[in-house]
């Protein structure tokens, strides 16, 4: 099964790298699955109905969340209505939407989709450990699904390799997110569980995390606010990771880094061209 997880899209440019790069994508390396998450693609914060369709229509099977979902008030009501959508599972009982989905791939494969919100240097959330153990349990991956893959909305790199050690071989895939700069630590751990602590942005990458350089470097020199946070509007780099996985043990084969456009350096699966 062949698997693309993208990084945090950050606004326009961020949307369209996806929408410019993604259909010609999935056509050339045949993609069975594509994960994308989109918690930072209205304006840098959260994500409209509006987004969310046109990220479906670019070739996603499942846009996952993180602590910028309700940024826009308007997700609050549309994630009920949107079965791709998935938020973190563990925010406290009674949040709308889900935390999980299982989704069927292009080849027919059950894909049990997870997002998670780490807790270092983050909103104090329920337990991500206790709340995907249980998830994992009641949905056991070679089970009641063939492919398990958790974007893991984290701070630290601490806990998300924590996070993914002590998970390996009951996910496919364990990538971390919210950092916007992509790690080069990507590997398949020894149970079989491919991992990335960061994949990085869709975004333009000049700028300071996808945003306009100008007030992130005013904030840290005068400790003022002066305006709000606007995205870098240069050319967006489509970031992300690729992902092999065998569909009848679960078990993920090989992971490869995916940089496209922009200001980074190019890389790309060479195990799919």
């Amino acid at each position: 099964m062949r698997l693309l997880f993208l990084g945090d899209v950050v606004g326009r440019p961020g949307r369209e790298a996806v929408t410019a790069r993604l259909p010609k994508l999935r056509e050339q390396w045949k993609l069975d699955f594509v994960a994308i998450n989109g918690e930072n693609s209205a304006g840098g914060f959260g994500i409209t109905e509006a987004i969310y369709n046109e990220l479906c229509d670019a070739g996603a099977d499942a846009i996952t969340l993180g602590n910028h979902a309700w940024d826009q008030r308007e997700a609050l009501v549309f994630i009920e209505r949107a079965p791709k959508l998935v938020r973190p599972l563990n925010f406290p009982a009674g949040t709308p939407g889900r935390g999980t989905a299982l989704l069927a791939a292009k080849n027919g494969a059950r894909v049990l989709v997870i997002n998670a919100m780490g807790r270092v240097f983050m909103d104090q959330l329920d337990d991500p450990f206790a709340a995907a153990e249980r998830e994992l349990s009641a949905c056991p991956l070679g089970a009641a699904c063939d492919v398990a893959l958790c974007d893991f909305h984290a701070e630290a790199t601490s806990e998300k390799q924590a996070f993914a050690y002590h998970f390996d071989g009951r996910l496919s895939l364990v990538v971390g997110t919210h950092t916007h700069v992509p790690t080069s630590d990507h590997r398949v751990l020894a149970g079989g569980t491919a991992y990335v602590s960061d994949i990085g942005m869709c975004g333009d990458y000049d700028g300071v995390l996808g945003m306009n350089k100008d007030e992130p470097i005013r904030r840290f020199l005068t400790k003022i606010p002066s305006s709000r946070f606007e995205p870098a509007n240069g050319e967006g780099t489509l970031t992300g990771v690729a992902v092999e996985i065998d569909e009848t043990s679960g078990r993920a084969l090989r992971i490869a880094p995916l940089r496209l456009g922009g200001c980074l350096a190019e890389t790309r699966p060479d195990f799919w061209d």
